[in-house]
């Protein structure tokens, strides 16, 4: 086995001093198509041998592995303007357009992978240096394969300082806390409408592994997860993320979750499980709020994601997502969400996180709403009561950060409480009753401790001050409006 860490060490180093790369996000995405068809085709030659009668959609020509002299597999292949000239003119071009005819769902994935993604290296030369390296991994051996999957885990999270792109990346902490809580069963159905880089669909896959006794249960498990994803860099990682999680064919579809309107969903489309981190503080596009109710209707993404999840769920199906506190609170529609969510699901726990989760490319504070879907018979009734249990961090820790980032230890305690509840100074319990007449805001403090003295960030600060020069500007632009 190759040291693994090693390998991926030195390609950063390569990557570092080519000159097309520019930031984190570029070659995470440059790094992502390579790995995903070096994978993809370690698992097209296992394929082959286990199925006389499978053919792999690549075209031979573009496959990493065909024999010695091809473009990749051969550490003496092709290198300098030659290897570049390949990549940009003739691989991207061929993958980009490779024949669905057949009706092969891999053709499909190879596709779309390849048309929302980009070789950005300028020197052919580095790229033969990476292939070189990338060739020391073989996929097809089960310790490369699953030391890889846990060094893959760390290249997603680097995501979260990538800019925009650290919003597709859920910590494990958070997927693992509640695929626990959820419980997935062999032969239910599981949805992530917001898939991101595929954090609760692998803990989901890694969950029913446990269950799975046979090659049918394994079987299921594929047939029975699905995920949608809209832009092409998460898709990619997402995909590649599946694969290493010994998935054949991932069921990530390259779509807006927001795209179709909610009449277009029939009982067949509905599902026993949604785990999903909706995207927050996104505005709508292409119009796609007009596909649900005028009364739903608004350009904030979580809460039409919200509505969505709720329309998918199966009568007593259930769901842990993760929501901003802007979701919980607020007026007019907001209110009108909030409300479709109580009335037809049974929110039992709100659990309320620090604001610095999702640091640095989010500072929000944001909650884990767990929530079943009311049954016809009454036996899974609309939200009577909801429990809050307010997670602290950990003693003497301020903020969490890309180095401390929140640990899945940390949950322990809430994982105790869950079956035996009791009120404390970190836990209390609201009635329906006090919810309506508070509007249906679910922004509740807790009543049985004051809120502690909070020691800001240096990100939180800049935040707060961010806000409060908006603020400023609005209010002088009103003075100035009316003094015209």
């Amino acid at each position: 086995m190759s040291n693994i860490s090693g390998v991926i060490a030195s390609i950063r180093t390569i990557m570092w001093q080519d000159t097309g790369l520019n930031g984190d996000a570029q070659r995470i995405e440059q790094l992502g198509w390579m790995l995903f068809l070096k994978i993809f085709s370690d698992k097209d030659l296992e394929l082959e041998l286990m199925d006389s009668n499978y053919k792999s959609p690549i075209p031979a020509e573009f496959h990493w592995v065909k024999e010695k002299g091809n473009w990749a597999g051969d550490d003496e292949g092709i290198t300098g303007d030659t290897l570049l000239e390949f990549v940009d003119r003739k691989l991207f071009p061929a993958l980009r357009n490779i024949d669905l005819s057949t009706g092969n769902r891999r053709a499909l994935i190879v596709r779309e992978v390849f048309e929302g993604n980009n070789n950005y290296m300028k020197s052919g030369i580095n790229i033969r240096k990476v292939l070189n390296k990338l060739n020391e991994i073989d996929f097809n051996v089960a310790k490369d394969r699953h030391a890889f999957g846990e060094l893959y885990e760390s290249i997603l999270k680097e995501l979260q300082s990538a800019g925009k792109s650290g919003e597709f990346y859920t910590p494990r902490a958070i997927t693992s806390f509640i695929t626990e809580i959820i419980n997935p069963k062999l032969g239910e159905k599981m949805l992530d409408p917001a898939t991101g880089t595929g954090g609760f669909i692998t803990a989901v896959i890694e969950h029913l592994k446990k269950q799975a006794a046979n090659v049918k249960d394994r079987e299921s498990i594929e047939q029975n997860i699905a995920g949608w994803e809209y832009k092409p860099l998460p898709y990619l990682l997402a995909t590649t993320n599946l694969i290493l999680h010994d998935i054949e064919v991932p069921n990530i579809t390259f779509r807006d979750a927001l795209d179709k309107p909610l009449s277009a969903y029939s009982e067949k489309d509905r599902v026993d499980i949604i785990e999903a981190n909706p995207p927050f503080g996104g505005i709508v596009a292409n119009n796609n709020e007009t596909n649900f109710p005028q009364t739903f209707r608004t350009k904030e993404s979580a809460d039409l994601f919200l509505i969505l999840m709720i329309h998918l769920l199966k009568k007593g199906g259930r769901a842990g997502i993760v929501l901003p506190d802007g979701s919980l609170t607020g007026d007019g529609i907001k209110q009108r969400v909030r409300q479709r969510l109580l009335e037809e699901c049974n929110l039992h726990t709100i659990i309320r996180l620090p604001n610095s989760v999702f640091q640095p490319y989010a500072t929000v504070a944001t909650n884990l709403l767990f929530f079943e879907k009311g049954t016809s018979a009454g036996s899974v009734p609309a939200t009577k009561e909801i429990w809050y249990y307010q997670h602290r961090m950990p003693e003497g820790v301020k903020s969490y950060n890309k180095t401390k980032p929140i640990r899945i230890e940390e949950f322990d305690p809430i994982k105790k409480w869950w079956n035996n509840r009791e009120e404390s100074e970190i836990s209390w319990k609201v009635s329906i009753d006090t919810i309506i007449e508070r509007g249906y805001d679910l922004d509740i403090k807790n009543p049985n401790k004051e809120e502690e003295a909070h020691e800001y960030s240096s990100i939180e600060l800049m935040h707060l001050m961010e806000k409060s020069f908006a603020k400023s500007n609005s209010i002088l632009n009103q003075l100035k409006d009316a003094l015209k």
